[in-house]
């Protein structure tokens, strides 16, 4: 099973025409710790670190380039905070098109290394991610210079990439393919909210009985207060958050997002950065999923429905781990440390450590 699996349920073309990667797919995981110690009887996990380049993002990647091939587009104008931009290039890579990426100012070192060893060519813009401004004149730059290039210009948003984020759309599907027949709810983390737009979108076109919820950090909180509070609109913020991926402070697919998230019973949850730092802790050490940071987001927001009482116990809760540990290399030293692995002389100090920490 593949992206591909469901390609004429989100018009995409044919797959033997498809720049792909063995993308989607990926495992839906039943906790074993975290769930019942929230009381919970059916927490799952959706492990999109599986894919390709470790993040969901090449379900998005598979499905623009695929369609940058068709209309003969040699270069490819994106944008990036890291997993879009490596997703990008690796996809830019198989089909042997060039990239170009406007990179977010804060994105980790590890994620830019991966997008030049795909090949792309990247360069970071002074407060891109943060200033509402400034995302606004680089999107409308990026556009106006793909028209000049004639190039493909693709930005994981409805707004600016329709036809990549209908490959997005087949998370939803794939939860709700396994939900059939079961009442479950998606918490989706948000900074622009397209995720969760086509995981709504997913949920409804199959026709699963299942709610999506939009999380998002307190410093990006740009849609999720809005849904809880009952209104239409997304509103702009400076973004403060410091979980890379969900630094975006404009509203791009917003508005969209409260109304499909509301047509599916959904609501809104805001998370403090230091409480999804924990949660990334405790999956990895808890239930042995390596995730980053905005992985760990949905799980931030499944704690605080449980808490105000806005789950059932027996329902299925799946929250969606967007993407690898091994994308932010900060957050794992403030999970490890940054003391180096000891060296002992002897197996017998080994041992006696082994023995000591039983």
């Amino acid at each position: 099973m593949n992206l591909w699996k469901h390609a004429a349920k989100w018009d995409a073309p044919p797959s033997e025409d498809a720049v792909t990667l063995g993308e989607g797919g990926t495992p839906l995981v039943r906790s074993r710790v975290i769930g019942p110690a929230l009381g919970l009887k059916n927490l799952w996990f959706k492990i999109e670190g599986c894919n390709p380049t470790g993040s969901y993002k090449d379900r998005f990647a598979a499905s623009a380039v695929t369609h940058l091939k068709r209309d003969g587009r040699v270069a490819c104008l994106g944008t990036s905070s890291g997993n879009t931009g490596a997703a990008l290039a690796a996809y830019c890579a198989r089909a042997g098109i060039r990239c170009f990426l406007a990179i977010v100012e804060g994105a980790p070192e590890g994620k830019l290394r991966q997008m030049r060893a795909y090949g792309a060519q990247l360069i970071r813009i002074k407060n891109f991610g943060s200033s509402p401004a400034v995302i606004d004149e680089v999107m409308t730059g990026l556009r106006g210079l793909a028209s000049e290039l004639g190039a493909g210009f693709e930005v994981s948003a409805f707004c600016f990439s329709p036809r990549g984020m209908a490959g997005v759309e087949t998370m939803g599907l794939e939860v709700a393919e396994a939900m059939a027949g079961e009442r479950f709810s998606i918490f989706s983390p948000a900074g622009g909210g397209g995720l969760t737009l086509a995981v709504a979108r997913g949920v409804k076109s199959w026709g699963g009985a299942g709610r999506v919820h939009c999380v998002q950090p307190v410093g990006n909180d740009t849609i999720a207060s809005r849904l809880r509070a009952g209104e239409s609109r997304a509103v702009a913020t400076p973004s403060t958050t410091s979980i890379s991926g969900l630094q975006v402070g404009s509203v791009l697919d917003g508005d969209e997002v409260i109304a499909a998230c509301r047509g599916l019973g959904g609501t809104g949850y805001v998370v403090a950065d230091e409480t999804v730092w924990s949660w990334q802790a405790r999956l990895a050490r808890e239930e042995g999923i390596f995730s980053e940071p905005a992985g760990a987001v949905a799980l931030a927001g499944l704690e605080q429905a449980v808490a105000r009482g806005e789950i059932a116990l027996d329902e299925h809760a799946v929250c969606l781990v967007t993407g690898s540990g091994f994308k932010d290399e900060r957050s794992l030293l403030r999970m490890t440390g940054e003391t180096p692995t000891p060296l002992v002389e002897r197996f017998a100090d080994f041992a006696h450590a082994v023995r000591a920490g039983l």
